[in-house]
Parts: C-alpha cells; sequence; structure tokens
C-alpha cells in the first residue's frame, strides 16, 4: 500500500486540479454546466482515483485506478483543445496547461509501469 500524499504524481494533479478551476472560472457563464463543468469533474478525478488506488491491497487494483486516472488526463487533453477552438482558453494558456498535462500523463504511465 502506498501513502497517496508522498506521491509526487498526486501532489502534482493536485495542483493541475487547481490550475483548471482556475482557468474555468473564465469561461463563458453558457459553459457552466458544459466544458468548465466537465473540465472540473475530469480533473478532480485524477488525483482522487490515484488516492483511491493507493487504498488497494494489490499492485492490479491499483494499476486500475491509474489507468482510469490517465483516461481522466487525456479527457481533460481533448476538453482543453476543443476550449481553445471554441475561443475559451487563449494558446499561451493552453500551451502551459497541456505542457504540465503531459507531464503528469508521463509520470502516471511510468509509476503505472512499475508496478507490475
Amino acid at each position: 500500500m502506498h501513502r497517496f500524499k508522498d506521491l509526487e504524481i498526486w501532489k502534482m494533479s493536485r495542483i493541475f486540479c487547481s490550475d483548471i478551476y482556475k482557468t474555468t472560472y473564465s469561461f463563458p457563464e453558457t459553459e457552466k454546466f458544459g466544458l468548465a463543468n466537465q473540465l472540473r469533474r475530469a480533473s478532480v478525478s485524477v488525483p482522487s482515483n490515484i488516492a483511491e488506488g493507493c487504498s488497494r491491497k494489490s499492485n492490479k487494483d491499483f494499476s486500475r485506478f491509474l489507468e482510469i486516472a490517465i483516461g481522466s488526463l487525456y479527457e481533460i487533453e481533448t476538453q482543453l483543445l476543443i476550449s481553445n477552438d471554441l475561443g475559451f482558453l487563449q494558446k499561451n494558456k493552453l500551451d502551459i496547461l497541456l505542457l504540465n498535462l503531459s507531464s503528469i500523463i508521463k509520470m502516471t504511465s511510468k509509476f503505472k509501469s512499475s508496478l507490475k
């Protein structure tokens, strides 16, 4: 069993989640229940699944929760690109978020493969 608060992937994904919340504050009011909500829910899912996976007794179970977290990360990437396409997110902010996102995906994937 791992202590989730000690995992760098959990720390980074938690900060990233806060960044997503701050970013979506500027989205149009009409997106309150659209992309803004989807981005927030997916971003909360990442550190939550890492934490929940840590509570599992086997690496196989933990790995499954990491896989779900990775899926949420790719969902966020798609939603960020759509947000940029629609003009809700400026290119410079998109680039920063995608860079951080890519880092988290790589670290999580590498950590997941180390559990086998």
